[in-house]
């Protein structure tokens, strides 16, 4: 299946905490880093997820918002760290593509937000992504 989601990120299920109706599901990435994902216990069971399970993180690019360090004291569960390696910039957005081990995310975010932080390629930010916005695909 193709979809429009850019950052697609492989990696297996290390562990799953449910709750009433939501669950966290803790992702190994391939690429060595951890991911959490906040989805509903109704997509664990559809998805037959069980640590060990091979999954596909699917984040959109709007959903990725930038930090030029790491962040202490913040809900935001997933925090990854990397270069920035292009900007295309339109008249109000700009999409920002973001070397992070083992691979490339992109995220989109305001023009006035990339001169606010003084983005360039080569400079070391931080993509943050809440769990709640990480979506969980199987093959």
């Amino acid at each position: 299946m193709s979809l429009s989601i850019r950052n697609q990120l492989p990696g297996t299920v290390t562990a799953i905490a449910p709750g009433e109706v939501m669950a966290t599901v803790k992702v190994h990435l391939d690429s060595g880093q951890d991911l959490t994902a906040a989805i509903t216990l109704d997509a664990v069971e559809d998805l037959g997820l069980a640590e060990g399970t091979g999954v596909t993180a699917l984040v959109k690019a709007t959903e990725i918002s930038l930090a030029t360090a790491p962040i202490s004291g913040l809900s935001i569960r997933n925090q990854l760290p990397g270069t920035v390696t292009g900007i295309a910039t339109g008249g109000a957005m700009a999409s920002v593509k973001i070397a992070v081990e083992g691979g490339v995310l992109t995220a989109a975010i305001t023009r006035d937000a990339t001169n606010d932080l003084a983005l360039a390629p080569g400079m070391p930010v931080v993509a943050l992504v809440k769990a709640t916005e990480v979506a969980l695909t199987t093959a």
